[in-house]
């Protein structure tokens, strides 16, 4: 297996929002391209990155697992720069990390087993999908994280709201001026320790979105020319609000 990224900077950031939730993953490579699927410790949440055979320059590989510590995978990234092609190439029980600098750099990381989790994102009846600034999205969980370690996404009267209580409480409202809203009216609590970890892939890109039910896991997705991110996260259900 050789592939290669003019610039991997889309590719270094996803890696990263990965390690935020998951230690250690199993990287698939085939006909297709790149992809990662993993479940964090807790089962609490799902993630799913997909980068299409487009988005290399160089692509040379037949089915491939790669057992990889993330963490481990992410340090090495960040000596990349924005602009710095990179190459990955498997040789034996290793990953070759070329960075194509002025001075051209090479590093090795140990593959590992992994725990197999072959899983999709599960197919979910969903009575709401919000297309929303992923800014504006980023900016409401961060008001939610002042006052409660839980947030509500809310559908009424044909607005979206993003609402935390606790002692004190903090609540932003969209209509669909600000967000495109296809939705009936629902009410589900997620938890913000996950939520602010998923910000970090909506800065991504311009638009985030989202589909949930009442007391339904969030489905978010986040996509780009050359790079997609899905995350699942179960609901926290209480019998009092």
């Amino acid at each position: 297996m050789l592939v290669k990224l003019e610039d991997p900077s889309l590719f270094s950031k996803a890696i990263e929002v990965l390690s935020e939730l998951v230690t250690e993953a199993r990287i698939k490579v085939n006909e297709f391209g790149m992809s990662i699927a993993a479940i964090d410790p807790a089962n609490v949440a799902m993630v799913m990155l997909k980068i299409p055979k487009s988005a290399f320059s160089q692509f040379e590989a037949e089915n491939e697992i790669l057992g990889i510590n993330l963490d481990s995978l992410k340090r090495i990234l960040r000596r990349c720069g924005s602009r710095t092609p990179l190459i990955l190439e498997r040789k034996e029980n290793f990953l070759n990390i070329q960075i194509m600098d002025r001075i051209k750099r090479n590093f090795s990381l140990n593959l590992i087993e992994v725990e197999r989790q072959e899983k999709e994102m599960p197919t979910l009846d969903y009575s709401s999908r919000i297309e929303i600034s992923s800014s504006d999205l980023v900016s409401a969980i961060e008001d939610c994280i002042i006052v409660s370690d839980a947030c509500s996404f809310i559908i009424s009267q044909g607005g979206f709201i993003v609402e935390a209580k606790g002692l004190n409480s903090a609540r932003s409202e969209f209509s669909g001026d600000e967000a495109k809203i296809e939705a009936e009216e629902c009410k589900s609590k997620y938890s913000l320790e996950y939520l602010i970890k998923f910000m970090k892939g909506a800065k991504l890109c311009e638009k985030t979105i989202l589909q949930f039910a009442n007391d339904h896991p969030l489905k978010m997705d986040i996509k780009t020319e050359h790079i997609e991110l899905n995350f699942l996260l179960a609901p926290r259900v209480e019998t009092e609000d």
